[in-house]
């Protein structure tokens, strides 16, 4: 039996096998989860190092994955960009023996035209996933509504029409109906969606936060130019409105025509609406790389910050695990020895220690 001066020998040793199966109990969660605690008080004076950077961290990586998204849309637009410049300078260079040539060719040169508008239009339609990259804000919705109809639509059949009548009209003066009809935003008769059929300097593109309260422009407008600037005395202001325009011009063009004195003035119209837009596509094309070299750079710089901010939190939420499983260990011999403590406890008694009588 315990003797009643061994009480309180017990007591404290029932104390210490709570403490150490608290501590054992803490250390192997710890173990298991690698986590300190699971409530911020459970993490001491790391829980405002957790709360005051993992807001932080969460603003980081929504940057980051706005500038993934616009990064994949950029080069979807670079693309379809490069392929229309290569359209355009396809149809400039045939431009340059247009003039002269038979009946038979000028009618190749209108079916290529009129296959390359359709194509255009779809280029114009280009997405990423299911964003249309040259549609700015309104990017569910496709830029060009009815590109594989373009050659029904009233864009290029009033165009069409101002060719018929190059003969009676004149160069000049169709080469100013061409004008005015790929210039106007009129429904009916522009082919770009109500969205983007408006005046050009009208706020509509993309746009990306790179930085807390920092937007910049993710992608291009399919009916207005960038930062380019269209030069010459025969364009839209809008590259691709000029492109668009050329191609339905020569698409339009009928082999009677090759001698009217009008011809050659009016595919002269179309060579200097050509060049200036290649030109202008250059220059946005341009700029186009530097603002995904830009985001590209942005890039790295967020990530590298959240790196290292997540380590602080990670000093402040996880465990040392090297240290704990350490400390586990040591836990778990304290409580058995607090357990054979306790269990060798029923066998002490005063008469044990004292000299025999």
């Amino acid at each position: 039996m315990i003797a009643p001066t061994e009480y309180g020998l017990l007591g404290q040793l029932l104390a210490n096998g709570a403490v150490a199966r608290s501590n054992l109990s803490t250390l192997t969660e710890q173990a298991s989860s690698g986590r300190i605690a699971d409530t911020y008080a459970g993490l001491g004076t790391g829980a405002s190092v957790s709360l005051n950077l993992r807001p932080q961290i969460a603003g980081l990586q929504t940057r980051q994955a706005n500038i993934d998204a616009a990064t994949g849309r950029l080069n979807v637009t670079q693309t379809a960009m490069t392929q229309a410049q290569g359209i355009a300078s396809t149809f400039l260079a045939s431009l340059n023996n247009l003039n002269g040539l038979s009946a038979a060719a000028v009618e190749s040169v209108a079916a290529d035209a009129r296959a390359a508008l359709g194509q255009v239009a779809n280029l114009l339609n280009s997405t990423d996933g299911n964003v249309y990259v040259f549609a700015g804000q309104d990017s569910q919705n496709p830029p060009v509504p009815a590109a594989d109809q373009i050659l029904n639509s009233g864009f290029y059949t009033q165009i069409a029409a101002a060719v018929a009548g190059l003969g009676a009209n004149g160069a000049s003066a169709t080469a100013a109906a061409t004008l005015a009809t790929a210039a106007s935003n009129a429904p009916g008769t522009s082919p770009f969606s109500a969205y983007l059929s408006q005046p050009a300097g009208t706020p509509r593109a993309a746009l990306v936060e790179a930085a807390p309260g920092q937007t910049q422009p993710a992608g291009l407008l399919a009916s207005t130019n960038s930062a380019a600037v269209s030069q010459g005395p025969s364009t839209t202001g809008s590259y691709m409105r000029d492109l668009m325009r050329a191609l339905a011009t020569l698409g339009s063009l009928d082999p009677a025509q090759l001698n009217d004195p009008n011809f050659a003035p009016l595919i002269q119209d179309t060579r200097t609406s050509l060049t200036g837009a290649i030109s202008a596509m250059g220059t946005d094309i341009g700029v186009l790389g530097d603002a995904q070299s830009g985001l590209a750079k942005t890039r790295t710089q967020l990530g590298d910050t959240q790196t290292a901010l997540t380590t602080q939190v990670d000093g402040a939420e996880n465990v040392d695990m090297t240290a704990t499983l350490s400390n586990l260990t040591m836990a778990q011999t304290q409580l058995q020895a607090s357990y054979q403590l306790i269990a060798s406890l029923s066998g002490l008694s005063l008469q044990k220690y004292l000299p025999g009588g």
